[in-house]
């Protein structure tokens, strides 16, 4: 029953995950056409395209807020973008980043801190991924 956004949305893949679990709606944002094209595709395919928004980050309504965000992008754009996605999550809402190498988990994690507490990074070979909540 969540609202979640899938920022960097790629092929739609956490969007359509996240609907197929229960998210009551998701926003996929992408710069790329055609991955906003692709997750179109597969939300259509996997049956819940009519709960699946998709537009450009120039496209965000101001005041568009979720109760999860997920982004599987690089370290840095998630540095850079730190204070857009926290600002698109409701106060106590999860954000999970992932698409980060090890040796950089501490620079996105500091990057997040003003606005969310992060908690400990999860690893898997040289990958891991940030949890955090909401301020």
């Amino acid at each position: 029953g969540r609202r979640v956004i899938d920022y960097g949305c790629g092929s739609g893949i956490l969007a359509v995950a996240a609907l197929r679990l229960g998210a009551a709606s998701a926003l996929g944002v992408d710069h790329d056409p055609q991955a906003l094209q692709a997750s179109a595709n597969n939300a259509a395919r996997n049956d819940v395209a009519e709960r699946l928004e998709l537009c450009a980050p120039q496209g965000l309504i101001d005041g568009r807020r979720a109760d999860i965000l997920l982004a599987n992008i690089l370290a840095c754009p998630l540095i850079d973008l730190a204070p857009r996605l926290a600002g698109l999550l409701d106060p106590g809402g999860s954000i999970v980043l992932s698409g980060i190498l090890a040796t950089q988990a501490n620079a996105v994690a500091d990057s997040y801190a003003p606005f969310c507490h992060m908690q400990p990074p999860v690893g898997r070979d040289e990958w891991v991924l940030l949890q955090g909540r909401r301020r």
